[in-house]
């Protein structure tokens, strides 16, 4: 398939401004951006379908620039948004920046004739003086056309939150954006979610108007959205982030692999690069045999390679497994707490390791409170029920020693199939 064949089977292409786009891009090679405003010091799993995107258009012989809005982040896009937001600090905007430009690094290739460029439109943006910016810019804004936009008539209708000045001039830096990437890069498209629409033909409208009728192209792409129409990318503890800080692999395969039979076609096609006969043969899958889960399975694993790599996504599998009684060996302490964080915990000295005490009488602790006696601890060992980090327990008189430990300071104790406690040593 074409680029455009393979994007509009995927559903990826929402809108386009000129219907003659999909040919010029297989004729030659376009420089495109796509925009990522820092309101935080990551991106979530949502804001991986336009850069993933962008990625598509690179492997098709595109030249890609990622474009992080260090001086837009300072003033809020108002698009999707039904109250101001907060205006955020200097120091905490370019925290924000350093952070998402790791991680939008990783995705693209950086090296190579179509190298993708990453900028900060501060670096130019903070060097437009306000006459400047109103005379050489804002003169080719019609306000009745502004006020026509969707993101800015909806808040308008807002008696209770309205639009500030600020949030309202979001789109005349955007579109500054443009043409600034078109002089400096000879950029001619944009994408960006279907909320940009508007930001992204007014960048091409001034680029226009300043650039003697230069031709520009505009493509939005759908929201990610679940089949109930909630947005993706939460989960119930909240947003799923790309920080391995904030969201860890383990936690990411998880949601991934728990989605809804509904969700994961569109998921597969939206956020891997698998081909079309192997999306096609997993969402078979899903209605023949939907209780092994394949199709979610080689989701998780292809979104977590692409955002964390290879040796997160081993470990990620792998506890996954300790979670249904697999081998906890090479798991450290915060894979373990992933895992298992939520299970009943007690903290205990170091000093009880080695210290001559059996595990069953540690067990039974009212302070650990795993049995209420010991007897009950032997019987389950005796039925074969009792397990130390997924190992059975075949001796009653096991002594709790600094071998039971697994990732460095914690014993995981099961009882049965499904019953977890946790040791944790301090």
């Amino acid at each position: 398939m074409t680029l455009f064949e393979d994007l509009r089977w995927r559903g990826l292409v929402h809108q386009v401004t000129h219907p003659e786009l999909e040919a010029l891009a297989e004729k030659e090679s376009l420089t495109l951006y796509c925009g990522f405003d820092p309101t935080a010091d990551s991106l979530h799993i949502g804001g991986l379908l336009p850069a993933i995107t962008l990625r598509r258009f690179q492997l098709a012989g595109h030249k890609p620039i990622v474009l992080v809005g260090g001086a837009t982040g300072m003033i809020g896009d108002p698009s999707g948004k039904s109250e101001e937001r907060q205006l955020q600090g200097t120091e905490q905007v370019e925290a924000n920046v350093a952070g998402i430009r790791s991680q939008l690094e990783r995705f693209m290739d950086f090296d190579g004739p179509n190298a993708a460029i990453l900028v900060n439109n501060h670096d130019w943006t903070a060097k437009i003086s306000l006459i400047e910016f109103l005379r050489d810019i804002g003169k080719h804004f019609s306000v009745n056309n502004m006020l026509a936009r969707d993101s800015v008539r909806q808040r308008l209708e807002d008696r209770d939150h309205g639009i500030s000045y600020t949030e309202f001039s979001y789109m005349l830096l955007q579109a500054n954006d443009f043409l600034h990437l078109y002089d400096a890069h000879g950029c001619r498209l944009q994408i960006g979610g279907s909320d940009q629409w508007g930001n992204i033909v007014s960048g091409m409208d001034l680029t226009r108007r300043l650039r003697d009728g230069a031709q520009t192209f505009g493509m939005t792409l759908p929201l990610l959205t679940k089949s109930d129409g909630q947005k993706f990318g939460k989960s119930e503890e909240g947003n799923v982030w790309l920080d391995a800080n904030r969201t860890s692999p383990y936690k990411m395969y998880q949601f991934l692999v728990n989605q809804a039979d509904s969700d994961t076609p569109k998921l597969l096609r939206f956020l891997t690069f698998l081909p079309r006969e192997e999306i096609e043969a997993l969402e078979a899958t899903i209605e023949t045999a939907p209780e092994k889960r394949e199709a979610q399975r080689r989701l998780a694993e292809e979104v977590v390679r692409f955002v964390h790599g290879e040796e997160a996504l081993t470990a990620a599998v792998s506890a996954t497994q300790a979670m249904f009684g697999g081998s906890l060996e090479g798991l450290d302490a915060a894979v373990l707490e992933d895992i298992f964080g939520d299970m009943p915990c007690a903290v205990l000295a170091a000093s009880e390791l080695d210290a001559g005490r059996g595990m069953l009488d540690v067990l039974a602790d009212p302070a650990v409170g795993v049995f209420k006696s010991k007897g009950e601890g032997r019987k389950l060992v005796q039925n074969g029920g009792l397990y130390v980090n997924n190992e059975r327990v075949a001796d009653a008189e096991m002594p709790l020693t600094s071998e039971c430990l697994a990732g460095g300071n914690i014993v995981v104790i099961r009882k049965g199939k499904k019953q977890y406690h946790l040791l944790k040593f301090s």
